[in-house]
């Protein structure tokens, strides 16, 4: 059981090198960690007739077992209904425990930029980012919030 435990902690350890690695390619800072509130919608101005609403949710990062808040851009996820009012369905799916890779930009209390960055060389201003739902084994899935739909919105060279 103790040799189990211990294979699990270094497969554990090695995927968080991994994402840690990748992220820091991307420009960003990296948290994991478990959800700890349900996604909740938040209204945003408005890009040429585009809201750029949110979605908030608590986790609890592994790295220092403190609580973040973690704003989502809602354009960035499949799904995004720029009438709707509701969490875009991808970010809808999670749920408190689940746990949850983030790269992006931190700010005091929180973490946002966690999405796409449209192509454009990552800075540390402006990381390419993600949202990835962790595994049982902690593989990470799919980014989330990497739809590129409306990187229209904003001109390329944003540094």
């Amino acid at each position: 059981m103790k040799f189990m435990l211990f294979l699990l902690s270094i497969t554990a350890v090695s995927v968080s090198a991994s994402d840690l690695e990748d992220c820091t390619h991307a420009a960003g800072t990296y948290l994991s960690g478990k959800v700890m509130s349900p996604p909740t919608f938040k209204s945003g101005n408005y890009l040429e007739g585009i809201e750029l609403s949110h979605t908030h949710l608590l986790l609890k990062a592994d790295q220092d077992g403190k609580t973040y808040d973690v704003a989502i851009d809602n354009v960035f996820a499949d799904g995004y209904d720029n009438a709707g009012e509701s969490v875009p369905e991808p970010l809808a799916a999670i749920k408190i425990g689940t746990r949850l890779s983030l790269c992006g930009l931190p700010f005091p209390g929180g973490i946002h930029w966690v999405h796409t960055n449209c192509g454009e060389k990552p800075t540390r201003r402006h990381p390419n980012g993600w949202v990835k739902q962790l595994d049982a084994h902690n593989q990470a899935g799919e980014n989330l919030v990497g739809s590129q739909k409306y990187c229209k919105l904003w001109p390329t060279g944003h540094e």
